[in-house]
């Protein structure tokens, strides 16, 4: 299967509509990830159908769950917020590390996509301190779920939420959350083409 059919095919299974010119973009995402992690060290993930599925389609199945003002914590090479930022250019992105290679890169991607609804911040997450607090705050492989809180809380309005990707359902994880943040919801969430669980924790302040 040629990689636009996968992955147009993938974002409809998702029920993600979005400007003809998306698909094309997301995979020119894909190939300056492939040529930069060839020195950079940006992703494990090599195969250019393996990153449709495991980088691109998993970030894109939280699409639903973006309200308003969003922060990405521990972005790495902009996952997942420029998919998210592709396809939800009516919402604001800020996508945070403190890792100056990768921030490069995803500036580098951010220009040439034409993302006008991104701003890069090369910074500890607990260092940066916006101007505003966020709406949403999204963490994908970034640290576990106390770790996530304990570096991020601070971006997060009263009124928003933390998002946490996870693989299997983090039980044990849940269990650790401190007693002032309130565990909204844990969805099961389906990555077509991908054969392994995956979970979005939803986390809100008392």
């Amino acid at each position: 299967m040629e990689l636009a059919e996968q992955l147009a095919d993938g974002r409809r299974a998702l029920d993600i509509a979005c400007a003809p010119d998306i698909d094309a973009k997301l995979l020119h995402y894909l190939r300056l990830l492939q040529k930069w992690n060839r020195v950079y060290n940006l992703t494990a993930v090599h195969d250019p159908r393996e990153v449709v599925t495991r980088h691109l389609l998993d970030s894109l199945a939280i699409t639903s769950h973006m309200v308003g003002r969003v922060v990405d914590v521990g972005t790495g090479a902009g996952l997942p917020g420029i998919p998210l930022a592709l396809v939800l250019p009516q919402l604001k992105f800020a996508l945070v590390d403190s890792n100056a290679k990768k921030t490069r890169f995803v500036v580098q991607a951010v220009t040439e996509l034409g993302l006008d609804n991104v701003d890069v911040v090369c910074k500890r997450v607990e260092e940066f301190k916006p101007a505003k607090a966020f709406d949403t705050v999204v963490a994908r492989a970034f640290a576990p779920i106390a770790g996530v809180l304990a570096v991020s809380s601070h971006l997060c309005a009263n009124h928003g939420r933390i998002l946490i990707m996870k693989g299997k359902s983090p039980k044990q994880e849940l269990a650790s959350v401190p007693a002032h943040y309130k565990v909204m919801d844990v969805h099961a969430v389906r990555v077509p083409g991908l054969n392994e669980k995956r979970h979005l924790v939803v986390i809100t302040r008392q």
